[in-house]
């Protein structure tokens, strides 16, 4: 039994919303702990009615000989850290609370309850077990037990100081298979459906196909998440695109950067990281085809190889667009709140393109952005279509 290959999935939902781009104490979203996964003590759940005092993971082990399962909840702590000069900063500690080899057949007669103590902060971990026809339902329990007499008169940011931030549990088992519930088999499904889970989702983890290691999350995931091998690092940001997020540090001021690695040692390495990442390393941000479909038919569907992107022109009115000239932007389709922001920019187009179904779409990058020539240099482009376009006199070389 290993975590090995689920530890990675793991640490990602740990820091979900750790610690958001710029990465600094004095952001104002760096200073709210909005982090998935809190379980905070009771009395703040009954007084202020926000974060579950609890979370509970129910799965399905179908057996095989004598099972025997290994339990990892894990968890942030909340520590106020402040360096000369820099802003308070609530630190994250890991915690685990690890139980190993523990009998199936011995859970489903007595369970277990295993406490645990890290000041201020107190819990229980309780582990039961159900037989259900074939499977047996393997339930764990998380409460936090921690003392908040002023909990009716504290804000959230106290609140966390008393609470379990990013709590996920990974589990194991030999002698013995998880069954999925997302997409249990036939004779699982009535199983599966009396599974409650409370506040986490579990889902099976590692090689495509394995099933004795399982992650329960506070996130939504599919059954055997992966981290992008493009991906050099994390950045704590939902979603993360690891390209958009590289070059908005490459942004920052020299006096942001210096806050941000006052911050936390984390931020620190996520500057010095893109700071110091290779172009080679870089250009594998920008994407990956990761379909059957041969390379050269694809870049044939897009672009007829007699027409290349950088040479391609299309007509707006009675003038004829192509690389070099100046546009104004004029976004009619809605397709995201970057319409609004766009809308009057002036703009200058890069090249012109064909999608599949051979509509055209330009690509622009926006003049008065003093990280246009950065975007453009790595082909970071706003996309339009023509009528959203409007030419205006001067055409740049």
């Amino acid at each position: 039994m290993s975590f090995d290959l689920a530890r990675k999935i793991a640490d990602a939902v740990l820091y979900e919303g750790y610690i958001l781009y710029p990465y600094r104490a004095s952001s104002a979203k760096n200073q709210f702990r909005w982090q998935f996964g809190v379980v905070a003590p009771r009395a703040w759940t009954e007084s202020a009615g926000g974060d579950p005092c609890e979370m509970q993971t129910e799965c399905l082990i179908e057996p095989e000989g004598v099972p025997l399962v290994d339990v990892t909840v894990r968890f942030l702590q909340a520590q106020t850290r402040k360096s000369d000069g820099a802003v308070p900063w609530e630190e994250g500690i890991e915690r685990a609370v690890e139980l190993r080899s523990l009998p199936l057949d011995a859970l489903t007669r007595t369970g277990l309850d295993t406490p645990f103590a890290m000041p201020p902060l107190s819990g229980i971990v309780r582990i039961s077990a159900e037989r259900m026809q074939y499977f047996v339902k393997l339930r764990i329990r998380i409460e936090n037990l921690t003392e908040f007499p002023n909990a009716s008169t504290s804000d959230r940011n106290t609140a966390m100081r008393h609470s379990l931030a990013g709590v996920h549990t990974l589990l194991s088992v030999t002698s013995g298979e998880f069954v999925s519930l997302t997409d249990p088999p036939r004779e699982a499904v009535p199983a599966s459906a009396a599974c409650h889970n409370l506040h986490t989702w579990p889902v099976l983890v590692g090689a495509e196909g394995s099933r004795d290691v399982m992650l329960s999350s506070p996130i939504i995931l599919p059954d055997y998440p992966a981290i992008a091998k493009e991906s050099q690092g994390d950045f704590f940001d939902g979603a993360e695109i690891d390209e958009i997020l590289t070059l908005r540090v490459m942004t920052l001021t020299d006096e942001e950067k210096r806050e941000a690695e006052a911050t936390d040692d984390r931020a620190r390495a996520i500057i010095e990281r893109c700071e110091s990442i290779p172009p080679e390393i870089f250009e594998r941000l920008h994407g990956a085809i990761r379909s059957l479909t041969p390379l050269a038919a694809t870049e044939a569907f897009f672009n007829p190889p007699e027409e290349e992107p950088e040479k391609a022109s299309i007509q707006i009115g009675n003038r004829t667009v192509s690389k070099g000239e100046r546009v104004r932007i004029a976004p009619t389709r809605q397709a995201d709140s970057m319409d609004l922001f766009l809308a009057g920019r002036i703009g200058k187009v890069h090249s012109v393109h064909h999608d599949l179904d051979d509509r055209v779409y330009v690509a622009v990058t926006v003049e008065d952005d003093p990280a246009a020539e950065m975007y453009g240099s790595h082909s970071r482009y706003f996309y339009f279509a023509p009528d959203e376009l409007e030419l205006l006199e001067q055409k740049e070389s």
